[in-house]
């Protein structure tokens, strides 16, 4: 039996489900680079380097294994731009008994692969993705009768359930989560790392002509492209950041400053998204490290919540919510996303230093995506969807499923609180906490109204203002709005006022 197996370009493991069972004497891997995946969105230049390059360097390996690969090019002649339409050709090519395909990570493209028995005329399996540590269905088991889906309760049982920084049943140094000890402000002196970044090879070059002829256009820098595009380098990546970063994740895990990109993060999401490394893998290694003594026990627990916890739950909310989620917008904002979020041109220094190194690279940590870019959309009111394809198009490691509830359910609340227990809104303080971005601001962050206030501060309270109706019943905004209660209404309408006057300026492009 002649069998074509599929896979997509997320899905760069050896060990995933559709090569099971292969025959090399019958059956061909089929992989494609399509348009349509690349313009589906208007992804980041270096973020298309790095799944091409990927693709085409793991072709090869699989090549040296003895296996037929059948890789369709982006730039070949006879490329018709699509999964389907490829497919259709592959099969006019192969004439296979049966096409199987390890379930995409994506709600669209699983519709897609649906299609293609119905348009082909022959067998699709659709294998589940065994990558992770809870199934789909386990997730499900999870979440079904709760009122409320919070990642801790998961957490703590993808903890059990895995004996991970286990003591028994109970977690080791009898605590489950060190996350009050993971917010410290970057000391002014403190050494950071030199991150490991990883030379362009001829391949990857190949592509990055590529893309700067037919993708020029596209958001971000491509001369700083410093992704692993190889199993090998994702792993040089992920013991880097064991070495001579995570030691001091914990503690600065929320820290940011001007000028510096990657801190004390990890680097790796790409490398897990694309199936270069593995979630089980990494967590051994991390839980290895703190084993050995080489990294406290806050910063161990803390990344290991990151990849245990909260990626696994963010994938279960995804399937279980989807194709509905992607439409939330509980609090019915619709203000069009500010152009600066593409130019970076903006007198806010947070949002302009957030926003100019993720042109460069293609990153920021998951605090400037929360707690900068993403608190001013939820502030400002800006359109869930628009934020959500800004996100999905300028980070290297955004694939949907990961994207969507980190954009929707936390940055900017548009689930109303299924993924979040409250909105992370905040005012100028906290950045100011978190950061030295304040210090070289336009806007004073100390003031709360008036021209060269910090825009946060007013818009803040804005926010509180104009969603009391959707958010004061919320046990954890009951400070807030005890505060609020205290205010006269004159006091009220300034801030509302102060805040309408600057966004109005942004939408007539007055404002930079």
């Amino acid at each position: 039996m002649n069998v074509l197996r599929v896979i997509l370009g997320d899905q760069l493991s050896l060990d995933l489900s559709a090569l099971d069972d292969l025959d090399p004497r019958r059956d061909a891997i089929l992989m494609m680079e399509v348009m349509e995946e690349n313009i589906h969105v208007g992804h980041h230049k270096q973020k298309i380097v790095m799944i091409l390059a990927s693709m085409r360097h793991f072709a090869k390996t699989l090549r040296k294994r003895g296996l037929t690969v059948d890789y369709i090019n982006l730039d070949d002649p006879e490329n018709t731009g699509s999964f389907t339409t490829e497919i259709q050709r592959a099969v006019d090519r192969h004439r296979p008994n049966r096409i199987v395909v390890t379930e995409p990570s994506e709600w669209r493209v699983l519709e897609m692969v649906k299609s293609w028995e119905t348009l082909t005329n022959i067998t699709i399996e659709i294998r589940a993705d065994h990558r992770f540590f809870a199934s789909h269905e386990r997730f499900s088991t999870w979440a079904d009768g709760r009122r409320s889906w919070r990642m801790e309760h998961f957490y703590r049982e993808m903890r059990r359930e895995h004996g991970i920084l286990m003591d028994g049943d109970q977690p080791v140094d009898g605590v489950w989560n060190f996350d009050s000890k993971n917010r410290k402000s970057l000391p002014v002196k403190v050494s950071l790392p030199n991150r490991q970044r990883f030379e362009p090879d001829a391949t990857t070059r190949e592509v990055m002509a590529l893309v700067a002829k037919r993708f020029g256009q596209h958001f971000g820098e491509l001369d700083t492209f410093g992704w692993p595009v190889t199993r090998a380098q994702a792993l040089v990546a992920l013991q880097d950041f064991i070495d001579n970063a995570l030691p001091w994740f914990g503690d600065y895990q929320d820290a940011m400053k001007t000028g510096e990109t990657f801190l004390f993060h990890s680097l790796i999401a790409p490398s897990l998204n694309l199936g270069l490394l593995s979630p089980h893998e990494v967590c051994s290694a991390v839980e290895h490290a703190w084993c050995k003594g080489r990294v406290p026990i806050n910063a161990a627990e803390g990344y290991i919540r990151q990849i245990l916890g909260w990626r696994e739950y963010i994938r279960g909310v995804y399937w279980m919510m989807m194709p509905k989620y992607a439409d939330a917008n509980a609090l019915d904002a619709n203000r069009p996303l500010p152009d600066f979020y593409w130019t970076g041109k903006t007198d806010l220094h947070c949002l302009s230093e957030a926003i100019k190194s993720t042109r460069q690279t293609a990153y920021s940590h998951h605090i400037q995506r929360l707690m900068i870019t993403g608190n001013f959309a939820l502030l400002a009111g800006i359109a869930p969807r628009e934020v959500e394809r800004w996100y999905l198009a300028v980070y290297a490691d955004a694939v949907e499923w990961v994207e969507m509830p980190n954009t929707l359910g936390m940055a900017v609340f548009a689930d109303g609180g299924k993924v979040a227990s409250k909105p992370y809104a905040s005012s100028g303080a906290y950045i100011n906490r978190m950061s030295n971005f304040c210090k070289s601001c336009s806007y004073d962050v100390k003031k709360k109204i008036g021209k060269t206030a910090c825009p946060f501060n007013y818009l803040y309270w804005a926010f509180l203002i104009q969603n009391q109706s959707n958010l004061d019943n919320n046990p954890r905004m009951g400070m807030p709005y005890r505060t609020l209660a205290k205010w006269s209404a004159e006091k009220k309408a300034s801030y509302v006022n102060e805040a309408g006057k600057f966004l109005e300026s942004l939408n007539s492009g007055r404002s930079s």
